[in-house]
């Protein structure tokens, strides 16, 4: 097993702390009217969550030798669309839970209908962040970043992955049809954070190929281990419910496969991405020593 070097903790830890200090920028100041409103997108997005995807996203612009910031814009972009995802899935005609990131559901803290605004508003924000700045080399570049996140959070995108989850809850899923949602509602948001990081540089067609390549083996990996620890670790240790797909029935890769095999299967795309990465030098380290984080996490 690969041990995780000690500059990519500082690395990751740096990438953290800029985009918390970013998305507090960016974010309406909780004074401002409607108070209510903005102080509860602030406790939506603020003090909590790995910034898994913003540390795709900066890995991805590295490859691509993108400008830290650009890429702190983007990627603050999609951290939004995520924390609106979490703040409507917590709702009670969702997944109906009371803990996310160690603190009370948003829902739980403020009401259902500030958190339906809530998710409203951060999606909102996320679009205006792409359109206000400069974030490609030209207009229609940076026109196809505003499509590539519109369509990961669509219909054809997290959103109809989550209409698949609510649908199949009670079901007995196949392999491939439980891929199918995964890819659509936890793959697709991953898969646009490598895209557009490697949008605000100058990433060959080559090289977007192969981030491509890495970002869907990921978006499965990561999946595979949320239902691994959703299995095996404690709500002290998620930072939200733990064991709840199995009380609500859902389909899981573990549900499928058995933990053994789910484990063996996460290790296979953490491979199959880190294969995708091989010609890319020393500029994917970061995206390589993710894949280790990523699958290798015990939260």
């Amino acid at each position: 097993m690969r041990v995780v070097e000690t500059d990519f903790q500082a690395w990751m830890g740096g990438v953290q702390a800029r985009m918390e200090s970013a998305l507090g920028r960016l974010l309406p100041a909780a004074h401002l009217a409607p108070a209510r409103l903005h102080e509860a997108m602030r406790y939506a997005v603020l003090e909590g969550g790995k910034r898994v995807r913003p540390l795709l996203a900066f890995g991805a612009g590295e490859v691509a030798r993108a400008a830290p910031e650009r890429l702190e814009t983007v990627a603050a972009a999609v951290e939004l669309i995520h924390a609106y995802s979490l703040v409507h899935d917590d709702l009670p005609c969702m997944d109906d839970d009371v803990l996310r990131r160690g603190k009370p559901t948003l829902h739980v803290e403020y009401d259902e209908a500030t958190a339906l605004l809530v998710g409203d508003a951060l999606q909102s924000l996320a679009f205006q962040l792409l359109a206000e700045h400069r974030l490609a080399d030209s207009p229609h570049a940076q026109l196809d970043m505003v499509r590539t996140l519109a369509l990961a959070a669509g219909s054809r995108g997290m959103a109809g992955g989550q209409q698949i989850d609510l649908a199949s809850t009670g079901s007995a899923l196949g392999l491939p049809e439980l891929e199918y949602m995964h890819i659509h509602k936890t793959g697709a948001l991953i898969r646009a954070a490598v895209t557009l990081g490697a949008g605000c540089g100058q990433a060959s067609e080559h090289e977007r190929h192969k981030l491509d390549h890495y970002a869907k083996a990921m978006g499965l990996a990561f999946q595979v281990v949320d239902d691994i620890l959703d299995c095996d670790a404690s709500t002290a240790t998620l930072g939200k419910t733990a064991g709840k797909d199995s009380k609500q029935r859902k389909p899981t890769y573990v549900s499928i496969l058995g933990l053994s095999r789910a484990r063996e299967l996460a290790g296979e795309l953490r491979a199959e991405a880190q294969a995708a990465l091989e010609g890319l030098g020393g500029r994917a380290r970061r995206l390589a020593e993710l894949a280790d984080f990523i699958v290798l996490r015990k939260f």
